[in-house]
């Protein structure tokens, strides 16, 4: 599948500064120790609708990460998915009359379009779960091979299902008791109450063929990819063991990401999927967190048709700690235009205070777990300096405003 196009990043003087990450697993920040090569897995849409600023937030973060680990020097191996095959899809399809591999395209579509108008960098590897099938079923096989995982008999339809219990470290990414997971798992897509399971925690690896579903032949019947298995299939085939970070949203520490790891860790005998497990806070509008079953959506597409500055969108956004659940506005939005305004006005200028401190100070605040907002007011100090004494460093203006572009990934 065809990403976005990358815009251009400049490089700065010097080697930045290596990058620590709160990891949810172990509950706190600590050294993220890639190799020359940073591997990273973020979790993609399940394009039945618009991207909204939930999903603007949680792509914004991984690329901080991605730039920060440019500007440490590494190289970088990113891979996302897309879940173009899933229930959701097929019931907004229904809905609305339309084909799901039509409604998948397009909203896949003005995702990627979005996201080249936020200067995001797109992943190397941009994998849509329909051109995964044949590494899931890969993947399912060792599992039953292993006694991972096992066939549901007895039953109208033949679905297998992932043992909970088949790795004995289950439940570390998330730390949550079998109550918390049993409620999480019904409220995010997993069918606790299915008959023949062996534990109510078992998770789908493969759907047998519905009427009226899409399907693909597979040794152990036609049917299709469970949600969980196809982000650990396409990490194993893309990248292989030993990745560095598996992010997203935070709605996705369980049952999601706890069942991924678990999927890759059955087969590959490793303790850990992911050296750092990353997990961005959610974005709410009007008290509650932004969401389709609630109708409260604020659509990146519907602010770039309003006029609304792509750049402006993005330092909303990072104005918050990424790890932070935190609310949208107006205010919001005003309090990022008017600081684009100032950055630029102030970048814009012929000379200006030296900038050695104020890049070294970003990039110090970046690699300590990504904290815009104390790149952001470092950023403020400099700005306000430039307006109100001036200064005589003529690369000074330059200098900011491309460690602002590569940093941030906001132009000035």
């Amino acid at each position: 599948m065809q990403s976005w196009p990358a815009p251009t990043v400049p490089q700065l003087t010097g080697v930045g500064t290596p990058l620590r990450l709160f990891d949810s697993a172990d509950q706190q920040v600590r050294p993220v120790a890639a190799g020359e090569t940073a591997t990273m897995y973020v979790c993609g849409i399940t394009p039945y609708d618009a991207t909204h600023l939930g999903h603007a937030a949680t792509y914004l973060t991984f690329d901080l990460v991605y730039r920060a680990w440019l500007d440490a020097g590494h190289q970088v191996h990113y891979v996302q998915n897309v879940t173009d095959v899933d229930d959701p899809l097929f019931e907004r399809a229904a809905r609305d009359g339309i084909d799901w591999r039509d409604l998948g395209a397009r909203e896949t579509q003005l995702f990627r379009e979005d996201m080249a108008a936020l200067r995001v960098l797109p992943p190397q590897d941009y994998v849509a779960a329909t051109d995964a099938i044949a590494e899931v079923i890969e993947l399912v096989e060792k599992m039953l091979a292993s006694g991972a995982a096992y066939v549901v008999e007895d039953a109208e339809y033949p679905d297998v299902y992932y043992r909970a219990d088949a790795t004995a470290q289950f439940g570390y990414e998330s730390g949550y008791d079998r109550e918390t997971m049993l409620r999480l798992f019904a409220e995010r897509g997993g069918d606790p109450d299915r008959a023949g399971k062996g534990d109510a925690l078992d998770a789908l690896l493969w759907r047998a063929e519905r009427p009226g579903e899409p399907s693909w032949p597979s040794p152990f019947g036609p049917g299709r990819p469970g949600w969980h298995v196809e982000c650990a299939a396409i990490a194993l085939d893309r990248i292989g063991t030993g990745l560095d970070v598996q992010g997203g949203g935070s709605d996705l520490i369980f049952p999601h990401h706890e069942f991924s790891a678990a999927h890759a860790e059955s087969v590959t005998g490793e303790r850990r999927f992911a050296r750092h497990y990353v997990h961005a806070g959610m974005i709410g509008w009007d008290g509650h967190k932004m969401s389709k079953s609630r109708g409260n959506l604020v659509l990146v597409s519907k602010l770039r048709a309003e006029g609304v500055d792509p750049a402006a969108i993005r330092l909303g956004l990072l104005a918050g700690h990424y790890r932070s659940d935190r609310y949208w506005s107006d205010a919001v939005l005003a309090e990022a235009q008017d600081r684009l305004a100032r950055w630029r006005a102030a970048t814009a200028l012929p000379a200006g205070p030296d900038a050695t401190d104020v890049v070294a100070r970003v990039r110090q605040y970046l690699a300590d777990d990504l904290d815009t907002p104390k790149a952001l007011a470092a950023l403020d100090g400099w700005v306000a300096d430039a307006q109100q004494y001036g200064g005589d460093d003529v690369e000074a203006p330059r200098r900011v405003a491309a460690a602002v572009d590569a940093l941030l990934g906001v132009a000035l």
